[in-house]
């Protein structure tokens, strides 16, 4: 099937914000904490028995809405969101349509609320799996107070969300690192929330070594994926993006390629420099500003105002000395 094209819908940048993808990657390409893959294979178990569930034994008639297989992974960036996503459609031999919602929205201003319709509409069309990338960016909390136009726009954009969601009968994934900014509204209509943590240490070696090919990459003897693990805390994404450095700076070493070889040296330099690159990211202009206690404070202000207070009193004993010589200079006259 030929992927959708979004161009007439939102435009050249909307290729970008949503995509209906073949899903390659599967469930051997993730490494997960037991209890997250549990939750997994629970949720794709609810999308390989809906039809039992809902057409053979007749639930579907009792409950003719609310039958979106809508899931939420929520989680750390970096812990496998995506790559599950994908994992399901590939699973179910379906497409998977991605939404940035926060590329589209400036796009939006004025005409979202059929443009989520929209998308709902070409995920029906193909049978796609639906995922909402970053989705407390359109499922946030609803304004009580819309004293702004973009206010008004948000709301009914959730609102349209949830009503869609309502007739739905696909599968969608909201995925989130801010699952609490989501609007108490979508409890109900989410199935299930599959908790994506951060890996513990054998999960981390795991992830390690399914980075590299098992047979074309060069290793080095001095390669210890137990010690990566152990010694750095770091997520799935973080150690994918440390093994594409530590290639790198293998391949730019001087000498043939057929002697080249990745040592442990060009992991942990690797990750080191993913780690750092994140302590950038977080850095703020206030950052290294001294901390101030509280009774320095009250003492800076307490000085403030006793200066304050004699500056007034000087002023008024220059006033009245200013108006006794006046008085005198009349009286001698």
């Amino acid at each position: 099937m030929a992927p959708i094209s979004f161009t007439n819908l939102f435009g050249k940048r909307g290729r970008r914000a949503v995509e209906s993808l073949v899903p390659r990657r599967t469930f051997d390409d993730v490494i997960l904490p037991p209890a997250t893959r549990r939750a997994l294979d629970s949720a794709l178990a609810q999308v390989t028995q809906h039809d039992l569930i809902f057409n053979r034994w007749g639930l579907g008639e009792r409950h003719p809405n609310g039958l979106a297989l809508a899931f939420n992974f929520a989680g750390p960036s970096g812990t496998g969101k995506t790559i599950c996503a994908e994992a399901i459609a590939h699973s179910l031999g379906r497409r998977l349509m991605l939404v940035r919602y926060a590329e589209l929205e400036s796009l939006w201003m004025g005409e979202t609320p059929k443009n989520v319709a929209a998308i709902f509409r070409n995920a029906r069309d193909e049978q796609a799996v639906l995922l909402f990338d970053e989705a407390d960016a359109i499922a946030a909390r609803r304004s009580t107070s819309v004293d702004q136009g973009f206010q008004r726009e948000s709301n009914t954009v959730i609102s349209v969300l949830l009503q869609e969601l309502e007739w739905y009968d696909g599968v969608v994934i909201f995925a989130t690192n801010l699952a609490a900014n989501f609007d108490p509204a979508f409890e109900r209509r989410i199935r299930t929330h599959v908790l994506f943590e951060m890996p513990g240490e054998a999960e981390r070696a795991q992830i390690w070594r399914v980075q590299l090919h098992p047979a074309r990459t060069p290793l080095a003897p001095d390669v210890d994926f137990q010690a990566l693990a152990r010694g750095y805390e770091v997520s799935g994404g973080d150690i994918r993006n440390a093994v594409l450095k530590a290639a790198l700076a293998a391949a730019a070493e001087p000498g043939p390629d057929s002697s080249k070889r990745i040592h442990q040296r060009h992991f942990e330099a690797g990750i080191a420099d993913v780690i750092a690159g994140k302590r950038v990211m977080r850095q703020s202009l206030f950052a290294d500003a001294p901390l101030v206690p509280p009774e320095a404070n009250l003492v800076a202000a307490a000085t403030a105002s006793s200066s304050a207070a004699l500056a007034l009193y000087f002023l008024a004993g220059a006033a009245l000395l200013v108006a006794l010589i006046a008085l005198a200079v009349a009286l001698l006259k």
